[in-house]
């Protein structure tokens, strides 16, 4: 419990370092979704809070958070969206809290930015066909 605790709070800080310095603190609405559209707005809300603000992740002291910088597992569309889903490793399930639309384009945001360019745009089909929604 000691160790959930301690993950929690540096997660916690580590949000606020990057919340203060860039976009906006992720809002969520009533039903429990972020309400934030575009791929910039999740990314730097929600996703930079363990990768980073330049994507590069973390891989010392409390965890290992994967860099999307440069990052060749992007190419396949469909890897960024089943984890998005899904979750792997250590990463929770976001699938509940965004919806397809939203999964689209963040997805979108990081095969296109970070040094990644993978310019294949993902489509509402191709989320939906992992999320079976």
């Amino acid at each position: 419990m000691k160790k959930l605790t301690t993950f929690a709070l540096m997660l916690a800080a580590s949000s606020m370092v990057s919340f203060g310095t860039l976009a906006g603190t992720p809002t969520v609405s009533e039903s429990g979704q972020f309400e934030q559209k575009t791929g910039e707005e999740l990314y730097n809300s929600i996703c930079q809070g363990c990768h980073m603000p330049d994507a590069k992740g973390v891989n010392t002291g409390a965890g290992f958070y994967p860099a999307l910088a440069n990052n060749p597992k992007l190419s396949s569309a469909g890897y960024p969206i089943y984890v998005l889903t899904n979750g792997f490793g250590g990463m929770p399930s976001f699938k509940s809290y965004l919806s397809d639309e939203q999964i689209a384009e963040v997805v979108n945001y990081i095969r296109t930015n970070f040094g990644n360019d993978y310019p294949e745009k993902v489509t509402l089909a191709d989320v939906k066909a992992v999320t079976k929604r």
